[in-house]
């Protein structure tokens, strides 16, 4: 076997069709949003899109040349996601509040880190680790997590993993060797002058882990993170951290908008061919089509105090779809002779504004007052 061959290792799970079954015979509020953000179209393969001109760029890197490209299930399990990944019970990506889970057991891929749970499980690759004594992969895809509404921020997003595990007998791997990767990367994309530098970071399936910050326009920003493989991690995939050890790291799409100087994310998924036809290469810039103006509507409610604000952004996100630039908490109030005991009072600004048209007020009304409806409907909310 030709060593530098990239493999294309795309992983099945009969059970993926079988929760996705699940969700076809379901119409409540939970399930249709899950159904909406499956439907969305994955960014790493959309012609003229940034993030799969960055993504390609990593993936065409002489470093990476020879690396794996592994394809898995959207649809994993708590175990996949979380315990493999030595994820804490009580880390806060675990709650619902942050995860869309299809049941108890199963749930929408909220790190592409996922993949280790598959490769590093596959027959062949195993094989490969002992024979050639090192296997290396990246994972580009699209990942969902619930979470605030502003112009970095958006349910689906995209990320791209790398992972490298090799025998301790073929290479000691070392943070410098996680510095060495990292610096690639940034020279890549931003070019061999691009200034960087490292500070220490966490997380559960990495030790010795590092974050990486560039000056870009005048200002230092966090691109990626990386570190060596925790050994509780090989051990629960069944290698040896006596005998094994590896290095992974792993950003986001906004290095595409960082890099194409995009200010919202949002212009990420537009299909406007004066955006789109702006995205070249790896160089390109956005240029604004026009400055359409923003209309601002508030919302004011009383709801139940246990009731998580991200269930809230969900039916924002959901009716207002990218017609939402941002939603914003101007007031919070708790008064239990005036509301009732266990209730909070919230305010919410939004801020409605198109890349594409001009809104009409009329449209935006007869969104906001959906949005009203729906409040009351799956919140449970007094709207004032």
């Amino acid at each position: 076997m030709n060593k530098t061959m990239r493999h294309l290792i795309s992983i099945k799970d009969p059970k993926e069709q079988e929760m996705l079954d699940i969700l076809d015979k379901r119409d409540d509020f939970k399930s249709l949003r899950i159904k909406r953000l499956l439907a969305l179209p994955e960014l790493t393969r959309k012609a003229n899109s940034p993030v799969k001109i960055l993504f390609d760029r990593i993936l065409d890197l002489p470093r990476f040349k020879d690396f794996d490209i592994v394809e898995f299930p959207k649809i994993v399990t708590v175990e996949q996601d979380f315990d493999w990944l030595n994820t804490p019970k009580d880390h806060p990506s675990r709650r619902e509040t942050d995860t869309y889970y299809v049941t108890d057991k199963y749930l929408l891929r909220t790190q592409m880190t996922a993949f280790w749970s598959f490769y590093l499980k596959d027959k062949e690759v195993l094989k490969r680790l002992e024979t050639e004594g090192e296997i290396k992969a990246l994972s580009p895809g699209i990942v969902y997590r619930k979470d605030e509404i502003d112009r970095h921020h958006f349910p689906a997003f995209h990320q791209i993993d790398g992972l490298l595990i090799c025998k301790k007998s073929k290479k000691i791997i070392t943070q410098d060797d996680l510095k060495e990767v990292q610096a690639d990367l940034a020279k890549g994309i931003f070019g061999s002058d691009i200034e960087y530098k490292f500070l220490d970071d966490d997380f559960p399936y990495t030790i010795e882990s590092l974050e990486m910050d560039i000056m870009f326009n005048n200002n230092w920003l966090e691109v990626n993170g990386a570190g060596l493989v925790n050994p509780v991690v090989l051990k629960n995939f069944g290698l040896d951290p006596e005998v094994y050890n590896g290095w992974a790291f792993g950003f986001g799409d906004r290095l595409a908008m960082i890099k194409m100087g995009i200010p919202d994310i949002r212009i990420l998924w537009s299909d406007d061919t004066r955006i789109t036809s702006q995205f070249k290469d790896i160089d390109s810039k956005f240029k604004e089509v026009s400055k359409y103006p923003a209309i601002v509507r508030d919302i004011s409610f009383i709801v139940d105090t246990s009731t998580a604000l991200n269930n809230y952004f969900e039916i924002v996100r959901e009716i207002g779809g990218n017609l939402i630039e941002e939603v914003k908490l101007i007031d919070k109030y708790e008064n239990a002779d005036k509301f009732g005991k266990g209730k909070t009072s919230y305010t919410f600004r939004i801020i409605y504004q198109s890349f594409e048209h001009t809104l009409t007020n009329d449209k935006v009304n007869t969104i906001h007052d959906k949005i009203q409806d729906r409040t009351k409907e799956e919140l449970g909310a007094v709207v004032r």
